[in-house]
């Protein structure tokens, strides 16, 4: 691992204070680029896939131990250490003593399952939609989609091919933003210009994130002088809509009775805007499709049933019901100075400064972490890039200063987390009333990054020595 340039940084003011900016040609920038991308969006297979040529390529899979689940560590504030306690089918219970722990499990990984009277009592097979289970044959059956969100619209358009019947389950209609290339692959004449013309790839990537940012995030953002009946919140933000709204009506044609199901009732951006290609008003006007916007009262053996009194025959039950965002860490406990787990701690309303570091856990950092989750702002990829040159940069500076470990000050953590609170309630997704995943249970927005792209990428560039509190290294640390 090298060291950063000794020469003294410069500063810029910003968000969470004054951020250290490295020396000319001491960034670090590890690429491994991929100009052979067949899909504009790309498919689980194609990730996949560039995924493990990634860890054959650095010779990873000797540093990566599968199918081992991390139950707790604990930070040793003597030896200024985390014990780790592991367990997995090769080894049983084992425990590890490490430096640091980085936590890349992300906010969606944990799925939610909403409790639904009977559930225990139906006689199909249930499955989440992040835990498929692909011994559950779905041709010519009944099938129950319960949720219309993001993970359900991916997979919907795909199970109305195979299923008998299918009932989707929608509590509140998602805005579907036109995206005509959804599906195509990429143009050999554009491979061609990633792979021979300098710097190509990086102006499109340049090109995708900052026509997103200054395109639409200030249609999200609330004018406090507007006043609009129609669901709007600016004048920008009515726009969009009513331009949204134009081309479900196209779409819709004769089918006239699903417009006041599929019509949102929330702002534009007040929850995640789903990409189409027309394909899923295709599929809710099949034959063989049901949309219900009814309330579930229960499951029965054999139907969904609905606040209505109607039964929905169903065979199979996909939960597209999301995950359990503000919980992410779970089921694994950790635990920081004087014993506090973390978990506890935040109690269903996670906050990190910089949604890396947390005050009283040493050494422990998240990617993907609190109010990293964006709407408009780019590529969740990209602030994962970010995190990780953060959290090196931090390594780095433990060796350079001689400690042990370091944490973020409470009082520069406190005043960041109060600047993005009040950021995200001037925004589509933080009015009162608006219902989604980015709020935590207290109704704070505890997953999103309110600000643009670039301000993540700038304060994130390298950690600022005054933002931490150092744990000397002891003389004799005990193993």
């Amino acid at each position: 691992m090298t060291s950063r340039s000794s020469s003294a940084p410069t500063t810029s003011a910003g968000l969470g204070g004054p951020t250290p900016i490295p020396a000319a040609g001491s960034t670090r920038r590890t690429i491994h680029p991929n100009h052979d991308w067949p899909d504009r969006f790309s498919t689980q297979d194609a990730l996949h896939a560039y995924f493990r040529e990634v860890a054959d390529h650095y010779g990873l899979w000797d540093h990566i131990r599968l199918g081992v689940a991390l139950e707790e560590a604990r930070y040793d504030e003597r030896a200024g250490l985390w014990r780790c306690r592991l367990t997995s089918a090769e080894a049983g219970e084992e425990t590890l003593a490490v430096n640091a722990v980085i936590s890349a499990v992300g906010q969606l990984n944990r799925p939610k399952i909403p409790a639904i009277p009977g559930q225990d009592r139906f006689a199909g097979a249930q499955m989440h939609s992040a835990t498929w289970r692909d011994d559950v044959a779905l041709a010519g059956r009944e099938i129950a989609v319960i949720g219309a969100g993001a993970s359900a619209f991916q997979l919907i358009p795909e199970v109305a091919t195979l299923a008998r019947r299918l009932t989707i389950f929608q509590r509140s209609a998602p805005w579907v933003a036109p995206t005509p290339d959804y599906h195509m692959p990429v143009g050999e004449g554009q491979r061609w210009l990633f792979k021979a013309l300098p710097f190509y790839a990086d102006w499109y990537r340049f090109w995708l994130f900052w026509t997103m940012t200054e395109g639409t995030m200030p249609a999200l953002k609330v004018d406090p002088d507007w006043a609009a009946d129609d669901g709007s919140i600016s004048a920008a933000n009515q726009r969009i809509r009513s331009a949204l709204i134009e081309k479900m009506r196209e779409q819709v044609g004769d089918r006239t009775d699903l417009l006041p199901k599929i019509l949102p009732t929330t702002p534009f951006g007040g929850k995640r805007t789903l990409r189409d290609n027309g394909r899923w008003i295709e599929t809710l006007k099949r034959d063989n499709v049901d949309l219900v916007t009814e309330p579930i009262a229960e499951i029965t053996p054999g139907a969904v049933v609905t606040r209505d009194g109607v039964a929905h025959p169903a065979q199979v039950i996909i939960y597209g019901t999301g995950f359990e965002a503000a919980r992410f860490l779970e089921p694994a406990k950790i635990f920081g100075r004087n014993g506090i787990e973390l978990t506890a701690l935040w109690n269903g309303d996670p906050s990190a400064y910089l949604g890396v570091t947390v005050p009283g856990f040493p050494n422990f950092f998240c990617v993907y972490g609190p109010n990293t989750n964006l709407v408009a702002q780019g590529s969740i990829v990209f602030f994962s890039e970010c995190a990780v040159r953060y959290i090196i940069g931090a390594l780095d500076l433990l060796g350079e200063r001689g400690a042990v470990a370091m944490e973020p000050k409470a009082e520069i953590a406190d005043a960041y987390n109060a600047r993005v609170d009040a950021e995200n309630q001037t925004m589509a997704w933080g009015l009162p009333g608006v219902t989604n995943w980015y709020k935590s249970e207290s109704g704070r927005v505890s997953q999103n990054w309110p600000f643009p792209l670039a301000e993540y990428w700038r304060l994130t560039r390298a950690p600022n020595p005054d933002d931490f509190v150092f744990q000397p290294l002891a003389a004799e640390a005990p193993a």
